[in-house]
């Protein structure tokens, strides 16, 4: 049984501007109702005369903080004078400093940690700053319990570095900003809510994951936010309402739900790359039963010439990528292989390309490749991964226009060179809940467990590099994923698409037997290259 939710309030740098900051909780309360706490990250006390004398009405007790409100402490030295110990004390009525670190757990069980100041850049630490050891020191009594699930708040100085990671961008010079203790401290918390302050901006960003999908029990999320100072001239966010129950108090089943616009855990690397040598040194002669040339193109002299426009004398003016990983035999799908079909290709990147399926199950029918030797997603480099998303993205558009969705899918099981199979389906056939609903029944038929996961997922933080499994995104950014242990149908991504419920074309399930000639081939491809020549971006680097 849940408790009452507590009504929280959160502010960014005050810098003395105590006056500013009441009035301001004053007029939210009267149109909002009472809230229970202020928490004030940040620099709370300013330097100037008119930050001091505001202070000392205050502290004599000539005004009162109309709301209990708990600060942090000195981020800087001016301000070290303003606490009179590191233990944390109250400063005066309504208004304690929770000190330099520790765990605050209120009547309500409400568990807030805090670690105030700056990441130390020297030995000693100043007054201000914090060690390695004090963020030891904070963890290691909480983590090293079983029952230890994660703190309901945490309230730091600086930013945790690189929680930007997998989510989305904030406005700040992510080269300097936030320290890499204050991200461990906050992966190892597992904040619900995690405020920071001192960049001067507003930032909240995507819920993460505090668990590994599909390999860890599922756990609640967290939310970063960061407050800007009270005084900014941009009027960019300074005070941040919320309610909240104590995790303790909480149903378990609704302490874990995952919101839609859940991402990865941007403090959590993904899982190393063991096995990618390897994967590669098995023998590269295709399997029997293996899906074998999936694509291809003949690039013409004319498309050549319009693709790189900055190209003079055959010296090309980019930068020259790195050599991408090389089969150590025949591959049908290297780029660079004289097994390739290349009068398929359509468009060639700088990390991949795209071809025609061959025997496609439709005119547009296309596989993103690696122009390198790739197993699969899981194993593409930071760079491979980024343009294969710009492929995804242009096709999407480019279907769109025709009238189709996009439905994507990977099979990552007796094959050896990564095959991203695209194909489109029209909207009039069905909508997007149909072709999921195809994939899960007939799965279901066949006694395969297709899980969904979360839309921001990363499938490096799912399967291992070598783990086989078979993945479909649909249009609307969700996910199956089905991680293989044997006896995989080959074909099993084209007869979702070709069955009645999606394409209703059955008699195309197997590419083997959509076949046609080298001629009827080629004009498929010309024809299909100058339809989707406006969403080539390739064209255009």
């Amino acid at each position: 049984m849940a408790d009452k939710p507590l009504r929280v309030l959160a502010c960014g740098d005050v810098e003395g501007r105590i006056n500013v900051l009441y009035n301001r909780v004053r007029a939210v309360q009267k149109k909002s109702g009472q809230f229970d706490l202020l928490l004030c990250v940040g620099d709370f006390f300013g330097m100037t005369s008119e930050a001091e004398a505001e202070w000392e009405e205050y502290k004599t007790g000539t005004k009162k903080a109309p709301i209990q409100t708990y600060i942090l402490g000195a981020a800087d030295q001016d301000t070290v004078k303003c606490f009179p110990s590191a233990d944390g004390c109250e400063l005066t009525e309504n208004i304690t400093y929770l000190g330099r670190k520790g765990v605050f757990t209120g009547a309500s069980g409400l568990q807030i940690a805090y670690l105030s100041g700056r990441e130390a850049q020297r030995e000693p630490a100043p007054a201000y700053c914090f060690s390695p050891k004090d963020v030891d020191s904070l963890t290691a009594p909480l983590v090293s319990s079983s029952k230890f699930r994660g703190v309901d708040i945490l309230l730091t100085s600086q930013w945790p570095r690189g929680v930007w990671q997998y989510g989305n961008n904030p406005d700040v010079d992510t080269r300097s900003c936030g320290a890499s203790s204050v991200a461990h401290l906050a992966e190892q918390l597992k904040p619900r809510y995690h405020f920071a302050a001192l960049e001067g901006t507003y930032y909240e960003r995507l819920p993460y994951r505090n668990h590994m999908v599909l390999q860890e029990s599922a756990q609640h999320v967290s939310r970063f936010i960061a407050l800007a100072n009270i005084n900014n001239t941009s009027k960019k966010k300074y005070l941040y309402a919320f309610s909240i129950v104590p995790m303790k108090s909480m149903d378990a089943a609704e302490l874990v739900k995952q919101p839609q616009d859940v991402t990865e855990n941007p403090y959590r690397a993904p899982v190393k790359e063991t096995q990618k040598e390897r994967e590669r040194a098995k023998p590269s002669t295709m399997l029997e039963d293996e899906a074998a040339p999936q694509f291809f193109f003949d690039m013409s002299s004319k498309q050549q010439g319009r693709k790189r426009h900055s190209e003079g004398g055959g010296h090309s003016q980019h930068k020259q990528p790195r050599k991408p990983p090389q089969p150590t035999g025949p591959c049908w799908f290297c780029l660079a292989s004289p097994e390739v079909e290349k009068h398929l290709v359509v468009s060639i990147g700088t990390h991949c390309y795209l071809a025609l399926a061959k025997g496609s199950l439709t005119p547009d029918h296309v596989l993103i490749l690696p122009i390198g030797h790739y197993q699969s997603v899981v194993e593409l480099s930071s760079e491979v991964v980024e343009e294969v998303e710009k492929y995804k993205a242009a096709i999407k558009k480019f279907f769109k226009s025709q009238g189709s969705r996009c439905v994507i899918f990977e099979r990552n099981y007796r094959s050896q060179h990564l095959q991203l199979q695209v194909a489109p389906v029209p909207a009039q056939c069905c909508t997007t809940e149909d072709i999921k609903e195809a994939f899960t029944v007939q799965a279901q038929e066949q006694q395969i467990e297709l899980l969904e996961i979360p839309e921001h997922s990363d499938l490096k933080q799912i399967a291992q590099p070598g783990t086989p499994y078979f993945y479909v995104e649909l249009d609307t950014g969700e996910k199956l994923f089905h991680r293989i242990k044997k006896n995989f149908p080959l074909q099993f991504g084209r007869e979702v698409l070709a069955s009645e419920a999606v394409l209703n074309i059955p008699t195309r399930a197997d590419w083997r037997e959509c076949k046609y000639t080298r001629d009827e081939e080629e004009s498929l491809a010309k024809e299909f290259r100058e339809r989707y020549e406006p969403y080539d971006f390739s064209l255009l680097e």
